[in-house]
């Protein structure tokens, strides 16, 4: 049974790799007759994988796309690219997709042998990457370890900074991971606190499984995106802004996210509001927008601007004439 086992996991490898594989090149290859290459092609599509028969001289298989997604085999080098770009598109780099790369990096990693993982920290410690997000950085090992304790409901401890500077270690029961905007944040129940609180990642630190199962409760009005949003919400931030663009609702949207409201006054023209800890977003904001604009309020964000936009004129204002 072994030795079938084993047979099967290489031509189903062999399968993956090549389009189309003649019945001969394949007994040859698993060393076996085609009486058995067939026994092992039927026993593929009973576990769901779409092997394709052709007859004649040149009959062979291939491996079809099927109505599922069956398990794929993969070798040490595609499972090293495959984890490099789930990280990647888990820091954002393909908007939308976060959270699904999330889930897919805990799996891969979870049976990654040692001598992979070693691999794939030398390369995360030894790239910089080309196009830093606007958001904080976040540790995908962080992000992973937080989404297997959510997947197997498994009480984490960890710590973390709140936005005072004050550090504490946590207990807590995960639930969700949710990218919102330039952030993630992980919704959990406060073992110790006994209530659900929101924990940005990028103040988690050094998160550990702790062995404790845990019956996932229901959160208040069930959806994540929304009790992040009412949370955030509820934080006092200094400044309330309002500007007003010469530009769509939905062009201003694109641009702002969830982290601002806007409210459409006309076909082209809208209004901005929003609240914030400081001013080094907004002039990012505008520019994105590329619409005239009025600051409506406050008086201190036309200085920050008024500043920027003075910087840039002299840093693109007549260069200086080259000695011939």
């Amino acid at each position: 049974m072994a030795n079938t086992s084993s047979r099967m996991l290489r031509l189903l490898s062999l399968l993956q790799t090549h389009r189309y594989w003649t019945g001969s090149e394949l007994a040859d290859r698993l060393d076996v007759s085609e009486r058995t290459l067939r026994r092992d092609v039927d026993r593929l599509r009973e576990l769901g994988y779409p092997v394709e028969a052709s007859r004649g001289v040149a009959g062979g298989y291939q491996l079809q796309s099927g109505a599922a997604m069956p398990p794929l085999l993969v070798d040490d080098e595609e499972a090293v690219a495959i984890a490099v770009g789930l990280r990647t598109a888990a820091g954002g780099a393909v908007t939308g997709i976060e959270e699904t790369s999330v889930r897919a990096l805990a799996k891969v990693i979870q049976v990654m042998p040692p001598r992979l993982r070693r691999r794939l920290d030398a390369l995360r410690t030894s790239t910089v990457p080309a196009l830093p997000g606007n958001g904080p950085t976040v540790d995908a090992e962080v992000l992973t370890t937080l989404a297997q304790g959510c997947r197997d409901e498994e009480r984490l401890r960890f710590g973390y900074t709140a936005r005072d500077g004050a550090r504490t270690t946590r207990l807590a029961e995960p639930f969700r991971l949710v990218p919102l905007g330039r952030r993630w944040y992980l919704i959990a129940w406060d073992a110790e606190r006994h209530d659900w609180r929101t924990f940005r990642v990028d103040r988690i630190s050094a998160p550990e499984p702790t062995g404790l199962r845990f019956r996932p409760r229901d959160l208040p009005g069930g959806d994540p995106v929304a009790f992040i949003r009412d949370r955030l919400a509820s934080i006092p931030r200094p400044h309330q802004i309002t500007v007003l663009l010469q530009a769509p609702a939905e062009r201003v949207r694109a641009a702002v996210g969830q982290w601002a409201t806007v409210e459409e006054l006309d076909d082209g023209t809208s209004r901005l509001l929003m609240s914030d800890e400081g001013f080094d977003w907004m002039p990012l904001v505008l520019a994105s927008v590329g619409a005239e604009f009025e600051v409506v309020h406050p008086p201190a964000l036309r200085d920050r601007l008024r500043a920027v936009g003075e910087l840039f004129l002299r840093s693109c204002g007549p260069a200086a004439e080259k000695p011939a």
